[in-house]
């Protein structure tokens, strides 16, 4: 599979986001630059609605967004082949019956003939050495296999940039193992939603955030020292008293 060819990089300038009439993201300007970046924050911080903002997926309620010159929530055709997202559930991106047609389907949406798209996914599992998924029904497959289907389906479309929404959460150690090394290989620039610190502790950059804010951003290292250190006071008193039931 050829590398992404470098591309411009995701930027919000004052973005925010209001869902159901409650706001949940707020005065968020940044560049997304950096080969590896992790998003971290309690649940309810805002990360997931974040990624989904990125991706294109939500459109901000004020400010904006931008890959380039376009706008991913309205260019979406534009933008299907340059950002890619991985959801927490594989179950909740997965519509297809065998493996061979889930595989396809972002191609076909492409532009890709049928054929063209069938022998990508044939060169696609013979190079991972999973030639024999191809007519296999995807409810045979275990959680970890049908997360790693979804990677595999995203990387078939050759984005330039990758948003992981919880990479690793549900996933044994082996499995967890496995899916580390074939992320930390990628040539795509990885941007990772997580609780969980241990999880980008390598990247480049973290953007902490709290409450829908930007509490803090800055180098894995001392953001992430700060974030833990925040956390074990939250957790030694009642962390949950500030959320609304």
């Amino acid at each position: 599979m050829p590398l992404p060819t470098p591309g411009p990089s995701l930027c919000l300038q004052d973005a925010g986001v209001t869902l159901s009439g409650r706001p949940v993201l707020h005065d968020l300007t940044f560049d997304l630059t950096e080969p590896r970046i992790g998003i971290v924050g309690r649940n309810g911080s805002g990360k997931t609605t974040l990624l989904r903002l990125l991706a294109g997926l939500i459109a901000p309620t004020c400010g904006t967004v931008r890959l380039g010159g376009l706008d991913p929530a309205r260019d979406r055709r534009a933008v299907l082949g340059r950002v890619g997202i991985l959801f927490q559930n594989p179950d909740h991106q997965i519509l297809f019956p065998t493996v061979g047609e889930e595989l396809a389907f972002g191609l076909r949406q492409m532009g890709r003939t049928g054929e063209q798209a069938e022998r990508a996914v044939a060169d696609l599992l013979a190079a991972d050495g999973r030639s024999h998924w191809a007519a296999a029904p995807v409810s045979t497959l275990s959680h970890g296999q049908r997360h790693y289907l979804c990677l595999l389906a995203v990387l078939l479309m050759e984005p330039a940039i990758l948003l992981l929404d919880e990479p690793f959460a549900g996933l044994d150690l082996p499995t967890e193992a496995r899916l580390a090394r074939r992320l930390a290989d990628l040539p795509q620039q990885v941007i990772t939603v997580t609780h969980d610190p241990a999880a980008v502790a390598r990247v480049d950059r973290v953007i902490w955030l709290e409450a829908g804010r930007v509490h803090r951003d800055g180098p894995a290292g001392p953001v992430l020292a700060g974030f833990a250190v925040a956390m074990a006071e939250r957790g030694a008193s009642d962390a949950d008293t500030d959320l609304a039931g």
